[in-house]
């Protein structure tokens, strides 16, 4: 398999992760509204939340967590000398992997919580599972500037970006907080 075709394979499947990290921290928090209903309904959405949550995670977003390594791997394994030759060029694929580990730590968290939910355990609330989810946009968002930007990304100016991108985030969850109350 050439590099070009390990690429895009890893694009697909590292989107499809994406999108089972979002969703299921949204079931997430659905299950954990869900247990403030009366007793008829939270068990019947708790139910619903249960076999949503397992489909989602075993069938497309931890497939798809390990084909996106897999494919990532291969082309790391393709350029190694490249990626791993001390070329100062590839400094940028040192950091994106650092991203990479925070994502895999997210995704054993969220199967963790997938795990106490499904034995009845909520240890988590709405608003942190709200606040849980957003992690994963500014590691997608890091991310997606590393790869695309790599050695033109000026550092201070990324990290400047990174956290205004997370002071946004943080302003927008608390405008929503007041808007969902009136």
């Amino acid at each position: 398999m050439d590099f070009n075709t390990a690429k895009a394979l890893h694009i697909i499947f590292v989107v499809s992760w994406f999108a089972g990290l979002f969703y299921i921290v949204r079931l997430f928090i659905y299950h954990t509204e869900a247990q403030e209903k009366e007793a008829v309904a939270k068990k019947v959405l708790s139910d619903q939340f249960e076999i949503m949550e397992s489909k989602l995670w075993w069938i497309i977003t931890t497939p798809a967590m390990v084909l996106a390594i897999v494919f990532g791997a291969w082309m790391l394994y393709l350029n190694s000398g490249y990626y791993f030759g001390g070329h100062p060029s590839a400094r940028w694929m040192h950091v994106k992997l650092v991203f990479v580990g925070v994502l895999l730590v997210y995704h054993f968290v969220c199967q963790k919580i997938l795990f106490q939910m499904k034995s009845g355990v909520f240890r988590w609330k709405s608003g942190g599972l709200r606040l849980w989810n957003e992690l994963a946009t500014l590691v997608l968002v890091s991310i997606a500037f590393l790869v695309s930007m790599k050695n033109t990304l000026n550092w201070v100016y990324g990290t400047i970006g990174f956290f205004s991108v997370a002071v946004a985030l943080m302003i927008l969850i608390k405008i929503y907080k007041r808007l969902r109350k009136t």
